[in-house]
């Protein structure tokens, strides 16, 4: 079974962006073709266990083993050694995609204190959007009392629109809740 917000695409939000941006094909309709989400943590550098824990917080939030992000180059400024582990991430495709956003959307956006919605300037130029999260507990799978440290992560739409209007347009559609 297809998850909501896909079944809600391919029926409802695909057929309105069809008729708002007038495409002949179906083919060229904007949809997601991968979300990524990754961890940076500079604090690693010092404490190597801050690295183990943030890959299994970020299992939890995904569903999915992420990859442990290592130092391609040492810089001696900043205390890192080539190969020292210093984030992790993790790209979510199809079903995964689906149901993550979904509850990115729905539960874990709406948890944010004093939200007022997402800034709407996040865009590359290509349709492709970047969300800043301050906080890994907004989201549910995440025990609030188990949290050592606050750490945030960042949220990458990858889409196959060519524009950011098409870009934002689906969002929108999907459930986005852009700031006025």
């Amino acid at each position: 079974m297809a998850p909501r917000l896909q079944e809600k695409f391919q029926s409802d939000i695909g057929p309105q962006l069809k008729t708002e941006f007038g495409y002949g094909n179906p083919h060229q309709i904007p949809t997601l073709s991968k979300v990524v989400v990754n961890m940076g943590l500079g604090e690693a550098t010092q404490n190597s266990k801050i690295v183990d824990r943030a890959a299994e917080e970020l299992g939890l939030i995904t569903g999915q083993k992420p990859v442990i992000r290592k130092a391609t180059k040492s810089v001696s400024n900043f205390r890192l050694r080539e190969g020292q582990a210093i984030g992790c991430s993790v790209t979510l495709r199809g079903t995964r995609m689906w149901e993550f956003v979904d509850r990115l959307m729905t539960v874990a956006l709406p948890r944010v204190r004093d939200f007022g919605g997402v800034s709407p300037k996040a865009f590359d130029g290509r349709g492709n959007y970047t969300l800043g999260v301050k906080d890994q507990t907004i989201f549910p799978e995440v025990d609030y009392d188990a949290v050592e440290r606050v750490t945030g992560m960042n949220v990458t739409f990858v889409t196959t629109a060519k524009t950011d209007a098409e870009g934002k347009s689906l969002l929108t559609h999907l459930g986005m809740p852009f700031r006025k």
